[in-house]
């Protein structure tokens, strides 16, 4: 396909002088969004437009008696297409693909016009629209927009599904329906032919050899499909990317090729600040590599839509599970509303059906009350579309009516206090169908990166617990956290301004304490994160409560100045394959070695010392009272002893600042320190997700996440500083050029603005210092 990314005028006004070309508008590349939004106290006002887009289109003489199609992969919300003037089709979703044919309504040899009127308002015609909506649903052309020039005869469509895991079913759909030849190979990743088969539309290959596709060693193949003319010749083909995989929900779990996996993962928004829904490539690409790599997550919801297909591309490479669905939230409209809902999902269906990544269909409304009549046509639409997935719908409903395959439960049951989600039993009544929780905590527990540690703690320990919970009974098949990062929403939801802090890391990628009970999942790095700073003018009378360490060592060793205290292993977790370990003894054996106490008296001082930790001095109770007393008199201590102890190992008042060390253990080996004690020497950490950019089909895109860290490593979440932003080069900075770090974090983005060569980023925290990043475009 040929990209139309390039060479937009854009006007926030639609007009017919517009659509004429008797008004100008200005420059615009794809993925373009109407508005640049403010990351604080937005709302849709600030995109809600019918705005217009057009651009020339040559189209050559050597494409006459060819067949021409527009394809545009996403325009935010109602889009009318016009060519030459002639209003040629109206698609009426913002998350879906969509083309239109061009054939007979091109001038050959000469220039052609395409326009686009396109209403970004939140009309309550089409899902998600026409109630209260939980997130900004931005504007304008904001994926990629094709010229698609093919034969008179063409392959419509390609479906690969896996029945086994050495069999392919192939299923052609051809714009002629006359009778047909065509051939179908299947090329390994080395492109590399492993098995072909003539035929007409309809195709079954063996693979005896071929390697599956699973969420470690994510193989991928591609079906060639060719389609012949009456000579024998190729006269079109067609390459869809696939795997060979299994994916069954039973009543106890997920299957993957046969063999039972707890899906642990995040939802999704495709939102980024600034840019809202306009992020080319590179970046839906990104955010997969993070929930892959960084958050260890085997599996994603894209919540509460259809996502880009670079970003679905990127779960199939890296094999991440995916849970999509149709758009909309909670709200059901009239006939035409439902009519369009079961479009979206003809759409959605048939245009990510090939990828491997996709395991489940989402074909209810979010969060919508029970319509039998209206699902039962989701329902089947997916099914008969795809025979080979399985079909759900995301509920906060318990013992809601289920057509579908799995119940999908947004479990927020827990508080901190109780079970950390509910069982099976308690919410469908059909035991027999696969069942797993699609939302948890989110709304329940807001936390933001600059909120007190015992709040971000709190937050990272309650992720903890539900999935901890769910991985546990044998009844769940996954569990998907409310969600990845932080983003804006409407005026009926979020903080004051206007942001849902309910992500396990900032709306620039930046991980919160929550982030790492994902990332201590997985085996690939060492992690290690403590709850607090260990500040002592963090906790109320300077007295160190019980932090959580967020690890997966096997033990943590403590150490107190170099002195050593004891080992922490995690206890009490059935689910988590490494579950948060509390610190809940800072004196261990320093009383035997600091204080030369015999190992009795040692032990029995030090839960005396603990207890007056826990409960405070003042309200100790009786029973510990007395054991104060018969310590004081079995080993002849005065009340000034004791005084002294206690300011020593438990106050920890009055004297020079501890340093802290945690060494995670993994067999026996330190793989792992990280030292807490009180820091002033701030610098500014800037990591881009790349150095070098490439404009290709339209321009390229660079994030970078900016930190302020203290000298030990760790962010300073009270560090909120200004942090000015300076661009130059062929890169061009997104956003403002200064903004504050929040929680001692922020972010940009760089862009591409047709030039090559070097560029670099300037970013100057103050008191946190400078640094440059290097970067070049080819």
């Amino acid at each position: 396909m040929i990209s139309l990314c390039r060479g937009w005028q854009f006007t926030e006004q639609w007009s017919e002088d517009f659509l004429k070309g008797l008004v100008p508008g200005v420059g615009a590349e794809l993925p373009h969004t109407v508005r640049e939004i403010a990351q604080h106290y937005a709302g849709p006002e600030d995109y809600e437009m019918v705005c217009g887009y057009r651009r020339e289109l040559d189209v050559p003489e050597a494409y006459r008696g060819k067949r021409l199609f527009l394809q545009f992969d996403g325009a935010a919300h109602i889009a009318t297409v016009y060519v030459n003037g002639v209003e040629t089709v109206t698609h009426r979703c913002g998350y879906t693909a969509f083309r239109v044919e061009i054939t007979d309504l091109v001038e050959y040899g000469g220039a052609n016009t395409v326009a686009v009127k396109l209403d970004c308002t939140e009309n309550g015609s089409v899902p998600p629209f026409g109630f209260v909506i939980d997130y900004l649903t931005y504007g304008g052309l904001y994926r990629e927009v094709w010229l698609d020039v093919r034969p008179k005869r063409f392959i419509e469509d390609v479906f690969v599904s896996t029945p086994a895991l050495d069999r392919a079913r192939a299923e052609l759909t051809v714009s002629d329906r006359a009778a047909v030849s065509a051939r179908v190979r299947i090329l390994d990743g080395e492109g590399v032919s492993v098995a072909e088969q003539s035929g007409m539309t309809s195709f079954e290959l063996r693979v005896p050899d071929a390697k599956p596709w699973t969420l470690d060693a994510p193989a991928l193949y591609v079906c060639a499909a060719e389609l012949l003319d009456e000579r024998g010749e190729v006269c079109d083909t067609v390459r869809v990317r696939f795997g060979f995989r299994t994916a069954e929900f039973k009543a106890d779990g997920f299957y993957l090729n046969g063999k039972k996996t707890f899906l642990r993962g995040l939802n999704r928004h495709q939102c980024y600040p600034t840019i809202g829904y306009a992020a080319p490539a590179h970046l839906q690409r990104e955010d997969a590599r993070i929930l892959k790599e960084e958050l260890q997550c085997t599996a994603v919801r894209t919540s509460h839509y259809p996502q880009s297909r670079h970003f679905l591309d990127a779960c199939d490479e890296l094999g991440l599970a995916v849970f999509t669905e149709i758009p909309g939230w909670q709200h059901i409209g009239g006939a035409d509303w439902k009519e369009q809902a079961c479009r979206n999902v003809r759409e959605m269906v048939l245009q990510y059906r090939n990828h491997p990544s996709i395991v489940l269909w989402g074909v209810r409304i979010n969060e919508s009350l029970d319509d039998d009549e209206f699902y039962t046509r989701t329902n089947a639409i997916a099914h008969e579309l795809d025979p080979s997935r399985q079909t759900s719908g995301v509920r906060y409903l318990e013992k809601s009516s289920l057509l579908e395959d799995v119940y999908a439960f947004n479990d927020f049951s827990h508080n901190g206090l109780t079970p950390g989600c509910k069982p099976k039993s308690a919410v469908t009544t059909d035991m027999s169908k696969g069942f797993l929780i699609s939302e948890h905590n989110g709304h329940m527990f807001p936390t933001k990166s600059f909120d007190n540690w015992e709040k971000r703690q709190e937050h990272a320990l309650r992720h903890a617990r539900v999935q901890d919970a769910a991985a546990a009974d044998g009844e769940h098949a996954g569990c998907f956290g409310w969600c990845m990062f932080d983003y804006p929403t409407h005026k009926d939801f979020g903080s004051g301004d206007r942001v849902c802090y309910h992500g396990v890391m900032d709306a620039f990628r930046n991980p919160k304490l929550a982030a790492a009970l994902y990332a201590s999942q997985g085996e690939a790095f060492p992690v290690l994160e403590l709850g607090s700073t260990m500040d002592i003018g963090d906790y109320p009378a300077g007295q160190i409560g019980h932090p959580w360490l967020f690890t997966n060592a096997d033990e943590v060793e403590l150490y107190k100045n170099d002195a050593y205290v004891t080992t922490f292993r995690a206890k009490g977790w059935k689910g988590l394959p490494h579950g948060p370990v509390e610190v809940d003894d800072t004196i261990g054996a320093l009383l035997e070695s600091q204080e030369g106490f015999p190992k009795e008296q040692a032990a029995l001082v030090r839960e005396c010392l603990l207890a007056a930790g826990k409960y405070g001095t003042a309200n100790l109770p009786l029973r510990w009272k007395a054991k104060f007393a018969w310590c004081f008199a079995r080993y002849h201590m005065t009340m000034a002893d004791g005084t002294a102890l206690y300011g020593k190992y438990v106050g920890n008042w009055g004297g020079e600042a501890t340093v802290w060390r945690f060494d995670g253990k993994k067999d026996g080996r330190t793989v792992l320190s990280r030292v807490y004690c009180p820091g002033r020497a701030l610098h500014v950490d800037a990591v881009p997700s790349r150095t070098a950019l490439r404009e290709g089909d339209t321009y390229d895109m660079a994030a970078v996440r900016i930190r302020i860290l203290d000298e030990n490593g760790h962010a300073a979440p009270y560090a909120q500083l200004p942090v000015t932003l300076r661009a130059e080069g062929a890169l061009a900075l997104v956003g403002p050029a200064v903004v504050t770090a929040e929680g001692g974090m922020t972010g940009c983005y760089l862009r591409t603005k047709g030039e090559k060569g070097e560029a670099a980023l300037h970013v100057d925290a103050g008191q946190a210092g400078s640094v440059t990043l290097r970067f070049t475009v080819e």
